[in-house]
Parts: C-alpha cells; structure tokens; sequence
C-alpha cells in the first residue's frame, strides 16, 4: 500500500498495531526485513515485546553487490504473469537465480500476486527499487545489542543468512538462542512449516509467559505478532 517504507515507519506501524489492540508485550516473530522491523521494535519499545523470533535476516551490511544482484533477479521476471498459475510455475521451477525447483519458493511468490489488466504482477513490483536501501546499506549491530528480551535467530541451513553471523548474533544479543532448520532455504516458514512452528513454539514455551485468551477456554505463549 502508499506509504513510507522506511525501517522506522514499519517499526511505528507494528508498535501501534500492539497498542491499538492492547495487546503488549507480544511475542514479535519476522522473517526476512520482517525479522530486522521485529528486532528493531524489540529494542525501541521494550514495554511491547516480550520474546522476539529472528528468521533468515543479516545484521551485517550486504552491501552494493547485493542491491545489484537484486536488481537484475527483479529485472528477469517475465511479468506480467498471463495467469497465476503461470507466476507460482516460474518461481517455482524457472527462476534462473534460484538454487533449484522449489514448490515452496513458487506458493510463496504466487501469495504476493496480484492481478492487472495486464496480468499478474507482485504487489510490490513497483516498490522494489530502493525499498531494500536501509539493510543493505547500513549494518544493524547496535540495535540487535538492544534486544533485552528473550530472542531466537532461526536459519535455514541453504539460506542466505551464515552459520557464522548467526552465531555471532546470538552473542550478541543480551538474551540470544540460536536455532537452525535442515533442508530449508531463505524461506524457512514455507520451506519447512512443520520444523519451523514446532521450533517457535518450543521457544516461546520457555520463554514467554502462558495468559489465557480471553473467553476461550484456552491458553497461548504470551500474544504473538508476526512480520513477515
């Protein structure tokens, strides 16, 4: 949708998301950009977050190489798509720069489709550009030190984020756990569903407070927001 697309705009929509609901504190889990807007959340609105999950997101500064890398995998999109079928086929089996077919990588693209006149088109094609600035550019160290409540780092094990900056982004955080998923890319929660929930579930088990839910008859770990 219209708007700004800076860290700190996504780190204000998500804390008065909380506050409207009145939910605080939350456990905030994110992948990707969703995961740096967690953790950036988490360390600027304490009161908001009780644990936070940390999905396939650097800390690191990738840099330029990246950004063109990016930019020339978004210029081989065939778009528009004729049909979404088409769009989940492509991403799926066709992509040039994916490491290999995955079913996953094609669900997860044809969730961001939206249709045209033309055709089928991510949402955020228009976007794309310049919208990935901030992480690329910038490192995002200081912020993970600021984390205060319990938090997780989650990586694939054939995902972008490296064995070694996940580990030093445990140490880092005052309270950090590590956790590592086998046969799952960049995309953990659509690669491998069932390893991911029970791997967040078993961590805010531990870690965030049970309330029931109000008029349900049940209980949760604590309220969870997720930003993916």
């Amino acid at each position: 949708p219209p708007g700004p697309s800076a860290p700190e705009a996504y780190v204000a929509d998500a804390a008065a998301a909380v506050e409207q609901l009145g939910l605080g504190p939350v456990s905030v889990i994110g992948h990707g950009t969703g995961a740096l807007t967690a953790w950036q959340l988490a360390a600027h609105r304490p009161d908001l977050v009780a644990a936070v999950v940390i999905c396939e997101m650097r800390a690191a500064a990738p840099g330029e190489a990246l950004r063109r890398a990016w930019e020339e995998w978004a210029r081989s999109w065939p778009v528009p798509f004729a049909t979404l079928a088409d769009a989940r086929r492509w991403f799926a089996e066709q992509d040039p720069f994916a490491d290999g077919p995955s079913a996953a990588r094609g669900e997860f693209f044809a969730e961001v489709m939206a249709e045209g006149d033309d055709g089928w088109r991510p949402r955020f094609a228009a976007r794309l550009p310049g919208a990935g600035d901030p992480w690329i550019r910038d490192a995002h160290w200081d912020e993970l030190g600021g984390v205060g409540c319990p938090a997780l780092v989650v990586r694939g094990l054939d995902g972008q984020l490296g064995r070694a900056e996940a580990h030093e982004m445990v140490r880092v955080l005052p309270q950090g756990r590590y956790a590592e998923i086998p046969d799952a890319g960049h995309l953990v929660p659509w690669d491998q569903p069932d390893a991911w929930c029970a791997t967040v579930e078993r961590f805010l088990r531990e870690v965030a407070p049970r309330r029931p839910l109000g008029g349900r008859g049940c209980e949760a770990c604590g309220t969870e927001v997720r930003v993916l």
